[in-house]
């Protein structure tokens, strides 16, 4: 059963949010409004919180890292896959073996069909899979 007005994020817009010097931080930052004047809400997987605090973390510090998981618990909806999202998402790791896709992604990926939701990211590999994008 598809969850209506919710994205699930990928890492990219996350971090790029977190981070003033990202590429990204005005496009995120620009995406998010966008969402939550359409009345969107974000999701966030457990598997993309766990890489995109590593990175927050190693890039930013520890205090901003605490800060920003403190917001990510009070604003987003945290989604826990499933068994079978990680199965199919080794199936869809050697159905792309010639494409750089994590293990991360692959999940984000299995989640975003399962719940019938899109997803919210600057990666390409969510094409090659062939799943649905959220466009602002």
């Amino acid at each position: 059963m598809p969850l209506l007005n919710v994205l699930l994020a990928d890492t990219g817009p996350l971090y790029a949010l977190a981070d003033p010097s990202d590429q990204y931080h005005a496009r995120a930052g620009a995406e998010l409004r966008n969402a939550e004047e359409h009345g969107f809400a974000v999701a966030v997987g457990y598997a993309t919180l766990c890489e995109a605090h590593t990175l927050v973390l190693r890039r930013l510090g520890g205090a901003y890292a605490r800060q920003w998981l403190s917001e990510i618990f009070d604003t987003a909806v945290l989604l826990n896959p499933d068994p079978a999202d990680y199965s199919f998402a080794a199936a869809q790791l050697a159905r792309y073996k010639d494409h750089p896709i994590t293990l991360v992604d692959a999940v984000t990926a299995a989640v975003c069909r399962r719940l019938e939701i899109a997803v919210w990211t600057f990666d390409r590999h969510f094409v090659t899979m062939r799943c649905k994008i959220w466009r602002a």
